[in-house]
Parts: C-alpha cells; structure tokens; sequence
C-alpha cells in the first residue's frame, strides 16, 4: 500500500491535500503542494499554530486576564439547535484544515520545540494537536452567518490514538498538521490529524498520525449541544465515516470488557498464575515466601511522581486548565520513569486510551503517578494515574489515566506484579500493549 493510498483512505479529500511524502522502499511522484515558498512567511499561505490558538481565542472571547469571575455567555444560548435535524448536513472539506509549525523558518519556535537531542519534544507536539483538534471541530460547526461567535464550548473527550511514524523529528524543518473530522454523532466528533515535516522542495515525511474524541456543551459548560451531522460525498468518505462507527462500538465493548468491570480471561489468567509461580521459593514450600526472578524488577519499584501547582497560564479557552499541558507533563514524567527503568533513552511509539474525567481548575494540585505496567522484550507500556486536590477542601479526584507505548534500543527487564492489584495493571497494560501491535503491524518485539 503506497502513503497516497494510506491518505487517501484516511481523508478522501486528496483533491485539498496533495502531499507528496518520502517513501523509503519506493520513488516518490512529485505531487504539488500548497505550501508558503522559501522567501514567504509562514502566514502568507497558511496559519501557523500560534495564529490558530489566537483566532480560537477570538472566536471564544476569551478573556485576557484571568479571573474567577466567568464570562457571563448567556445571551448565546438562544443560537444553539434545538434537535440534531435542525442543523445543515456538513461534509469533511469543510472541516479540513491545515496549519504550519515554522521550525525552518522561526528561530524562537525552534528554542521551545528543541530538547536536548537536538529533536523536538513530542510533549509540546501533545499541546498542538489538542489546539487543532478544537479549531477543526468548530470548523465543522461555524455558523456562516455568525462568523464571529459560537455559543459552542467544545472540549477534548478523548484521545482515542496517537500513533508515532518517526520518534526523531527534526528540529530546524517546518512542520505541517492538517485534519479534519471523520465522523460525527448527535454531541461528539471524531477528529483524525495527521503531521509531515518537510524533507524538501516537494517531500514530506510522515510523522504522526492522531485520533480524538470531541465533544460539544452549551454556553456555560453544563450540558451537551448538538453538533452538525457529517455526510458522506464519495464510496472512500462513506467507510471512513463507517470506521468512525466501528471505533465508538469498539470503545464500549473495551469499556465493558475492563478489568474495573470484568474477570480476566481465561488465557490472561493463565498468565497471572505462571507469573506468580515463577516468583515463588519454591524450596520453601510456601505461597507466602516472594523472590524476585532474575533480570526483573517488581512493579512497586518502577514508580516515579510529581506535583504541579496549576496556575492561570495554563489555562484554556474556558479557564480551565489546559487539555495539551495535561497531555505534555504526563507524557514527560513517563518518559524519566522509562528512562530510569532501561537506563537508556526510551523512544515513544504511541499514546492511547486518554480520556479527560473531569476537568483540571486553576489552583489544583496535580498529583502526577507513573509506573511500568507491562514489558515485552525492548517495549514498555508506561501507565500515568492524574489525580486533582483541592487544596481548600482536601477533595481527591481522578482527571485522567494515560497510556504510553515506549520503545527501547536494547531488551528491558521485565516488570513483575507482587499483588492482585499490580497483576490487573499488568494484564491491562499487555491489553494495551497489544491493541498497539494491532494497529502498527510494522512493529514486533525483539
């Protein structure tokens, strides 16, 4: 299958997105792209990301300092659809967008995207596709006669899949997002993306490819509102739309199928038992007498944590904390925790299953919990537990469970489960783990 045909298949709009990218197996056609030219800036043709966070602030009103105080948005309750049948179908162009981050041509965007690879850091990559996956959706909801305002608040529900190509981007080459919406229900949409850095004149390369769950609430926040319904404009739009379907009926039956709701399997039980076998002293003759196996580490030892006081400069478009930072320090802290536990530098390969509970405010601490949950010869699958306080009640609440796939150069130790509890987060990370091998055939074990 040629990269054309991959897009073709994940946006059925090559006639607004012909993109030709580096292919390593094959020669690549020239294709043209619409792109700003060497000697242009970065906006002349295409918004950067920056300029996208700036007209979604204008599009929101948001305000400029911050304050306790929300805006009062009343007044635009008497915009919002009364029933889904109101509202005017809306195809995938006219959600799909494109946005630029100026790495060849910006200097101070290279210093805030550079890591000490000389790569860039994928957590602020988090942070972007957060923004654009929010601009997309209201693209796909603008009102054309109210082109200024939306009494929309549309926020991350969940991201479903991010699933990394390349794990060195290069710093110093302009990279381009584009997206759009893929399918829609009566209050949510899924959003995929796709980013390409270019490589140069006419290749790009592919680098991640995303997946978020959308959803949209009324003026204050406080209930669902209906979004545009999506059709279908060719035979390739329509099975994407179909696969949209497939994934919300494949996320309720894993809802339904978790650890927190149901038994193990029969196969995942077998599992457990082997691992809790090999940890007994076997001269003892006794189920209480643990030993750690050779070339493992117990699971309560691969923790690492952290606390973030959450101030206003973090905050979002309806003053609360932001989705992508979120995203970003989790993503940071699993990658020490695997860092300290291979003793080598890890490399990410996918995030997956992020669901936002409840949302972070300003002035929460923000507990921080990572740990290795599952290993498989060089791969690790990282688990970060987010946990709010407030620090005016002492009130405890879970905002968000990350799942990371990492990689590493060399075979890792293998973690091992010490009680019933850690045994449930290992079967539940090799579901994860493997849901990642489904989705990216290309990549196998050592």
């Amino acid at each position: 299958m040629t990269s054309i045909t991959i897009l073709k298949r994940s946006f059925g709009i090559l006639g607004r997105f012909k993109l030709p990218l580096v292919n390593t197996t094959a020669a690549t056609r020239p294709i043209s792209c619409r792109w700003y030219s060497e000697t242009e800036h970065a906006e002349a043709n295409m918004p950067t990301i920056r300029r996208v966070r700036k007209q979604l602030q204008e599009l929101i009103g948001t305000q400029k300092v911050w304050s306790e105080q929300q805006q009062d948005r009343s007044g635009l309750f008497s915009q919002l659809a009364q029933r889904q049948e109101d509202l005017e179908e809306r195809c995938m162009t006219d959600s799909y967008q494109e946005a630029v981050i100026p790495l060849g041509v910006d200097p101070r965007c290279q210093e805030k995207y550079l890591n000490f690879f000389k790569t860039v850091r994928i957590g602020k990559i988090m942070e972007d596709l957060d923004t654009f996956a929010v601009w997309i959706s209201y693209q796909h909801n603008r009102d054309y006669t109210e082109a200024n305002s939306t009494p929309l608040v549309i926020v991350t529900a969940l991201v479903d899949r991010i699933d990394l190509h390349e794990v060195e981007i290069q710093y110093d080459k302009d990279i381009k997002m584009c997206g759009n919406v893929t399918w829609a229900g009566k209050t949510s949409m899924e959003v995929t993306m796709r980013l390409h850095q270019k490589q140069d004149d006419v290749n790009w390369k592919k680098l991640i490819g995303a997946r978020f769950l959308m959803v949209a609430r009324d003026p204050d926040n406080k209930r669902a509102a209906y979004v545009h319904p999506l059709r279908a404009e060719t035979p390739e739009e329509e099975s994407i739309i179909a696969r949209g379907q497939q994934n919300k009926e494949l996320r309720l039956e894993q809802s339904e199928q978790s650890l927190l709701k149901s038994a193990p399997t029969a196969e995942e039980r077998e599992i457990i038992h082997k691992l809790f076998v090999e940890t007994l002293d076997q001269r003892s003759a006794s189920f209480s007498t643990r030993v750690k196996p050779a070339n493992a580490v117990w699971m309560g030892d691969s923790k690492l944590k952290n606390l973030i006081v959450c101030f206003p400069e973090q905050r979002n478009l309806y003053n609360k904390i932001f989705g992508g930072f979120l995203m970003r320090q989790a993503l940071e802290l699993a990658y020490a925790n695997a860092a300290v536990y291979c003793q080598r530098r890890p490399m990410f390969k996918s995030v997956d299953s992020i669901q936002f509970r409840k949302p972070v405010e300003v002035g929460d601490l923000l507990y921080l919990a990572s740990q290795v949950a599952y290993t498989e010869s060089n791969y690790m699958q990282l688990r970060v537990h987010a946990e709010v306080v407030d620090p005016r009640t002492g009130d405890r609440d879970t905002t968000n469970v990350f799942h990371f796939t990492v990689k590493s150069s060399e075979p890792v130790q293998s973690v091992q489960p010490k009680t019933y509890g850690e045994s449930m987060l290992y079967l539940n990370g090799r579901r994860h783990f493997m849901n990642f091998l489904r989705e990216n055939p290309g990549e196998t074990p050592e």
